[in-house]
């Protein structure tokens, strides 16, 4: 066995941050990247000091609306390892795309606002977690304002998450009163001090033990007295750290911080570095592909055009899932049954780009995508056949009919229309019977729809207008072979393909589905689609 190989594959971290939008999680992502030295200051990417966004945000329409739409591949060195971050978007709206990161990641940071507790879409992003049992730590973040009990905010997870907690630190008051963390291993405290939070200045700690009397002047009697209750609560109570449920993503260890003030972060990562593995053997058809014994191989999960306005281009973002990715020599694009070059292979810094000879498994790389590449297909070392396991496309649930007001620019909206679709942000659906009918678009959340609107006319200089249209649900039919023509529908349904020419049915209700299967006896659907 290659042993420099081995040694590169088990230095790597790959992990996706999820929260609710708001709860700190851009914050975050940059100070990961200022301990790994990767930017200079919060909000820049190295040389660009005076750049007022987000490391991982890019696209203009983020900028605008200060919030992540996209996924961003994030890589960066600490201590030896090689960590690739999966930022992933907050809002509801771009749950698919999150979805499709959470494939390619290996385990997930959730961040929760200290005030706030679980939001809403924390649990929808958790559930995808749970369904491939991934590990889950948790970051309780903005201890420096006002924040809720410790024990309520656990309580919470617990009970509407469904997974079992263990606190790895415990916050000393919080707000005006926040004070610091203690380490419930060490059984030492690290005192905070809030200093400029601009740039990368972070917050003066030190350390103290719990019978310091210093310690104990410093923070006061009440809260002194507290956290001697708290410790004896915890190690009573709580549930003792057992590393092999945190593997099954059955116990998530709490850690407890600021992200603005850096506090809390460094100690997060050193324990998240020691608490999880190198990159696991992943299934495909053939069975389980050993990381470090197979050769090169890995998976799309996710397709974006356009990074680069200039070129047009279109970026196929990979999980490197075994062996070494070498530029130099072809590979096998599984789905077409083509050898190819993966051309111009990079690894991304938002909208910053470093074009790279080598990766390994578990590193997340850009490759220039020439119009082959669709969301779950396998590219491996030629020889090999086998391919990873799909990744499903959800039904959407709001519908539009896209209409372009120039028709003289067909052409360009048909580009811009299905390259959007192949990203998998949108689904398109045409009339089932007609060839070069109306575009109708279904999305998850109706934000994809001014996403849409604002990249046709921004990318591909298409004024389109969108037609909201009656139907809520929408249902693969399971046999494709099945002739539409011939199916009973009721007067509100309407049939429809996919780019693929899968044979679907657009519904207004419930009802309407259980009447269409009463009607046709034998038929049957699915809600999602397996690419």
């Amino acid at each position: 066995m290659d042993e420099n190989l081995k040694k590169e594959i088990e230095n790597r971290r790959t992990f996706a941050i999820i929260s609710h939008p708001d709860a700190g999680k851009t914050t975050l992502t940059e100070k990961f990247l200022l301990y790994g030295g990767a930017i200079n200051t919060a909000g820049s990417v190295k040389g660009k000091a005076n750049s007022k966004y987000a490391v991982s945000d890019w696209m203009g329409i983020e900028k605008e609306r200060g919030i992540s739409v996209t996924s961003s591949a994030l890589q960066f060195n600490y201590e030896g390892y090689c960590i690739n971050i999966l930022d992933t978007p907050g809002h509801q709206d771009f749950s698919e795309d999150t979805y499709r990161t959470l494939m390619a990641a290996d385990s997930a940071v959730m961040v929760i606002d200290a005030s706030k507790g679980v939001e809403a879409q924390t649990i929808k992003l958790f559930k995808v977690c749970v369904m491939r049992h991934i590990p889950i730590f948790t970051f309780i973040n903005k201890m420096d304002l006002e924040a809720r009990d410790p024990y309520e905010l656990l309580e919470e997870i617990e009970n509407v998450l469904g997974i079992k907690t263990c606190p790895i630190n415990w916050p000393i008051g919080s707000g005006k009163r926040f004070k610091g963390v203690y380490d419930r291993d060490t059984k030492k405290i690290s005192m905070f001090k809030a200093v400029s939070v601009g740039g990368s200045k972070s917050a003066a700690e030190t350390t103290y033990e719990l019978d310091n009397e210093n310690f104990k002047a410093e923070i006061g009697d009440e809260l002194y007295d507290q956290l001697v209750d708290d410790t004896e609560l915890l190690d009573g109570a709580s549930e003792p750290f057992d590393q092999e449920l945190v593997d099954k993503g059955e116990l998530s260890p709490v850690f407890f911080g600021s992200a603005l003030t850096t506090f809390g972060i460094e100690t997060f990562l050193e324990h998240f570095l020691r608490m999880t593995e190198s990159p696991l053997p992943r299934m495909s058809d053939q069975g389980l592909i050993d990381p470090i014994e197979e050769p090169f191989s890995g998976f799309v999960f996710k397709i974006q055009a356009n990074m680069n306005k200039a070129h047009h281009d279109r970026i196929a973002f990979l999980r490197v899932c075994s062996g070494k990715f070498d530029a130099s020599k072809d590979v096998y694009h599984v789905q077409s049954g083509k050898k190819m070059k993966l051309s111009r292979p990079q690894q991304i810094m938002a909208q910053d780009r470093k074009v790279i000879d080598e990766a390994y498994a578990g590193d997340v790389i850009g490759v220039f995508d020439p119009g082959i590449f669709s969301i779950g297909d396998t590219i491996c070392t030629p020889g090999k056949k086998f391919v990873y396991e799909g990744i499903p496309t959800f039904a959407p649930e709001h519908f539009c009919r896209l209409v372009a007001l120039d028709s003289m620019k067909r052409k360009q909206f048909m580009k811009g229309v299905t390259q959007i679709a192949q990203e998998g942000a949108i689904q398109i659906f045409q009339d089932y019977n007609l060839e070069m009918s109306e575009i109708i678009v279904g999305v998850v959340g109706t934000l994809q729809f001014d996403v849409l609107k604002y990249r046709m006319e921004n990318e591909y200089g298409c004024d389109v207008r969108l037609e909201p249209l009656p139907y809520g649900h929408i249902r693969w039919v399971k046999d494709t072979t099945i002739d539409l023509n011939n199916v009973k529908c009721p007067s509100d349904a309407k049939r429809v393909k996919d780019m693929k020419g899968n044979p679907l049915v657009l519904f207004t209700n419930q009802w309407s589905i259980k009447l269409l299967l009463e009607r046709n006896e034998g038929i049957e659907f699915e809600e999602f689609s397996r690419n």
